[in-house]
């Protein structure tokens, strides 16, 4: 009978972190090959640590680690991207640790996903230099709902089946679709209306994987509300609760 792989070498980025006891602390990663994993990096907050400086919130990271009953234990970490764009400013800041707070909802612990460790990785490189942050979030968002298998299907009505028509709609969050009007329900708080622009920018976020393919779309701030709302107003009722960093990016675009 083969022996269990005491240790493994892989990379990923660190979405989550907190310390514990002392020295040391309580890291999640992101990696491309084992999904979500949680690990233990003892005396990192040391100043002499060897892990110091690596193993820092949203820094892409090389790492290999030893299984443990609970917790992985790090053993050794090189950094292989540190987005300092982001770190240094403070709207990007708040959007990268909502992104990474939203790969941490929709992941489950060592279950695989190349597709959204690209996703991730993909976008904080292309936050560093975005010209619209907001845009970026709202594609990444998209992209992610689509991965993890809760896309909202905006081109056929969830009701029927019917194909929609041009024209303005209202969005059925507990059926995670748009609702044509001969089947839209009357007098329910979880429907909301939106209008045919928002549907276009919408699909069109869906459609294409690539930032760099809606980076210059200009949308007016009617269209950025739908937008906004219906895709976090989507993800709430998914994970069911609010998302505190959410509320960190509201209050900093505030400032």
């Amino acid at each position: 009978m083969a022996m269990r792989q005491r240790t493994y070498t892989t990379e990923g980025l660190v979405i989550r972190q907190f310390p514990l006891g002392e020295a040391d602390r309580i890291i999640t990663i992101f990696t491309q090959d084992m999904g979500k994993v949680r690990l233990v990096a003892k005396g990192v907050r040391r100043p002499k640590s060897k892990l110091g400086g690596h193993l820092e919130l949203l820094y892409q990271v090389s790492f290999s680690a030893a299984f443990g009953r609970n917790l992985d234990v790090v053993n050794e970490a090189q950094t292989v991207q540190r987005f300092a764009e982001i770190s240094e400013d403070l709207d990007r800041l708040s959007r990268a640790v909502y992104m990474c707070e939203l790969v941490d909802s929709f992941s489950e612990e060592h279950s695989a996903s190349y597709q959204l460790y690209r996703l991730l990785v993909e976008s904080m490189t292309a936050l560093c230099t975005a010209s619209d942050p907001w845009l970026l979030v709202r594609h990444f968002e998209a992209q992610l709902l689509t991965v993890a298998g809760f896309r909202p299907e905006l081109g056929l009505c969830v009701e029927c089946g019917n194909e929609l028509t041009p024209a303005d709609h209202v969005f059925d969050v507990s059926s995670g679709g748009v609702v044509c009007p001969d089947c839209s329900p009357q007098g329910l708080s979880a429907v909301l209306p939106i209008q045919l622009n928002a549907m276009k920018v919408l699909r069109l976020l869906q459609r294409k994987r690539s930032f760099a393919s809606v980076e210059g779309v200009r949308i007016p701030p009617p269209v950025v509300h739908d937008v906004e709302r219906l895709l976090t107003t989507h993800i709430r009722y998914v994970v069911e609760r609010t998302l505190k960093s959410a509320d960190f990016v509201r209050q900093v675009s505030e400032l």
